[in-house]
């Protein structure tokens, strides 16, 4: 019984690699552009004071997760409504840069990001490091999940 455990475990990984081995680096460079896109555009809109511009790179639904210092959040709604607490003005939300770090394809309609952002506000300065899923939803790019963590300001 094992051996066919571990025999269906190597043909479904098989399968899965197979699957991302037809993703062409030539697609991967135009998604992963796509990708950053948005993210550009989330600096903009951030840097504007506008979160609820910023928000529209998340998926728009009550599956959203994201997951911070204040635990995890479910939804875009409720997700929105964090950030307008936690980020009150144009004070708090400042200017909003990111530094990707790595990208790598999922599969064909998913993709995996790191990063880390920098915050220059009145309020002080933050930065820190992110996780995002990105899916394609009706042609669009979307953030579904978002793990961000915030440096310490003795290591930054």
């Amino acid at each position: 019984m094992k051996y066919i455990l571990v025999l269906a475990f190597i043909v479904l990984s098989s399968c899965s690699a197979a699957k991302e081995k037809q993703l062409s680096q030539s697609q991967i460079q135009k998604d992963t552009a796509a990708i950053k896109a948005v993210l550009q555009q989330q600096a903009k809109d951030w840097s504007s004071a506008s979160i609820e511009a910023f928000m529209e790179g998340y998926d728009k639904t009550s599956n959203l997760l994201f997951v911070g210092k204040s635990g995890i959040t479910k939804g875009w709604q409720q997700t929105l409504n964090r950030y307008k607490v936690g980020y009150p003005t144009k004070d708090h939300t400042g200017e909003l840069t990111f530094n990707i770090l790595e990208v790598q394809p999922i599969n064909a309609a998913a993709y995996l990001l790191v990063g880390e952002f920098h915050l220059k506000r009145n309020v002080g300065k933050a930065d820190g490091i992110f996780t995002l899923v990105f899916k394609k939803i009706n042609g669009a790019w979307k953030v579904i999940s978002d793990h961000t963590s915030a440096y310490d300001n003795e290591k930054k």
